[in-house]
């Protein structure tokens, strides 16, 4: 297909997979975010220092691997104060590099890596790798670096393992060492990064360096109607929140907007950049403070507020069917996930469910419910977290995805764009 025939969704989905490409760990992805963001005219805060905002004004900020944005209406006041937030995180899983440099076996030269969040281990075999994050250096800096496709993890041949096929069984420690070239031609990972960086190897002395897949998003299916990618969980809503942060219009707005994908949501969200600690909350006060709030009208500010946490689902399987709920089957290309669970692993209730509903009239798309099988236990997100620590009303939703922690996941590409919708319905 080319580029104009494109349909305005598969350009959408398209450009996630940019999005994507750009962003093979959180660092990159908050710090593409970021660009963009300051492309669109939004100045960039440094959280250090004093943060003198105007009414209309737009505002970026990034703390490590995570990234926020706001902007305020024109007639912004401490009286009429709300906020309408929409959160998503920057991490996916895959494997984190261990220090201790490279290694040789059988005349290969391999890293250690370590399991980082609920890694689909064998969607990670025979895949071309790079290595992607944030190197430290002696002078107290820090740098983004990323390698060319340089690492593979190579599945056993099934010469060698007949029985494969009845179980695939992976040790993670064992079997998920890459291979980043032939022990005669050396392979030093650490290296190759600070050459990326444009610094020497000597100066770095900390990294933060996960592994990502380098094959580009490629739309599929007999209309072109799917869209293959990694990290779509969760840059698919990181993606939506930029975007609609992009094309904001601050002359209409009636409430604070604002845009935060945190990191390590993947490994449970309880450090500095993650939902759990205090960024949000920070911004918020810092916001409220800046327009003349004290705390009874920031606590009414919050109190007045709503979060939509987009973080992507699953879509019924259409080989394990038996895995999902027998009545409720939401399913790629339907609508956006509304997520439910009545032990608040999300935390969407009847009030956010009216509002969730609203913004898709709104926006002109569908919505479906999403509940687990009762006995295959849901995992979480950051929409409980955001509630808990700011007792506001918090709506999880998202997009459908079949593969999820799969180094390649696939999506609908009317959902990655019913998603920008959404967003900017919500933030608008």
């Amino acid at each position: 297909m080319t580029q104009a025939s494109l349909t305005p969704a598969q350009k959408t989905a398209l450009e996630l997979g940019e999005y994507a490409a750009a962003s093979p760990s959180s660092y990159h992805a908050a710090d593409e975010a970021s660009r963009r963001l300051q492309a669109a005219g939004y100045e960039l805060l440094d959280e250090a220092q004093t943060w003198n905002l105007v009414p209309g004004g737009r505002y970026v900020l990034v703390r490590e691997g995570a990234v926020a944005a706001f902007a305020l209406p024109a007639d912004v006041s401490a009286d009429a104060l709300r906020y309408r937030v929409f959160g998503a995180h920057t991490d996916s899983p895959g494997f984190k590099l261990k220090p201790g440099g490279a290694h040789t076996a059988a005349g290969f030269t391999q890293v250690g890596v370590e399991v980082y969040g609920g890694v689909l281990l064998n969607s990670w075999l025979d895949r071309e790798l790079c290595f992607a994050g944030r190197l430290a250096l002696r002078d107290g800096t820090t740098v983004l670096a990323r390698t060319p496709g340089i690492a593979r993890i190579p599945q056993l041949a099934i010469h060698l393992d007949r029985q494969v096929n009845e179980g695939l069984k992976l040790d993670r420690q064992q079997h998920t060492v890459p291979v980043v070239g032939l022990e005669v031609c050396g392979g030093d990972v650490l290296a190759l990064l600070a050459e990326s960086a444009g610094v020497s190897a000597d100066q770095v002395v900390g990294h933060d360096v996960i592994t990502a897949p380098v094959q580009e998003a490629a739309l599929f299916g007999a209309a072109q109607e799917l869209l293959a990618c990694s990290r779509m969980d969760n840059l698919s809503s990181t993606f939506a929140g930029l975007r609609a942060m992009e094309e904001l219009d601050t002359k209409n707005l009636t409430a604070v907007s604002v845009f935060i994908s945190n990191d390590h949501e993947e490994v449970g969200s309880e450090t500095r950049t993650g939902a759990s600690g205090p960024m949000l909350a920070d911004i918020l006060e810092r916001v409220s403070i800046s327009v003349g709030a004290d705390r009874e009208a920031h606590l009414k500010a919050i109190a007045g507020s709503i979060c939509i946490s987009a973080d992507a689902g699953h879509a019924v399987h259409p080989n394990y069917p038996e895995r999902h709920d027998p009545q409720v089957r939401p399913t790629l290309g339907e609508g956006l996930l509304l997520k439910l669970n009545a032990v608040q692993r999300y935390a969407t209730d009847a009030v956010g469910t009216a509002e969730w509903a609203r913004l898709c009239d709104e926006a002109g798309v569908q919505y479906q419910p999403f509940v687990s099988n009762n006995a295959m236990p849901c995992g979480s997100t950051i929409g409980p977290l955001t509630a808990t620590r700011l007792g506001m009303t918090v709506v999880d939703a998202g997009i459908p995805l079949l593969s999820m922690h799969s180094a390649r996941e696939m999506a609908a590409v009317e959902d990655v764009e019913a998603l920008v919708k959404v967003a900017a319905a919500h933030l608008g």
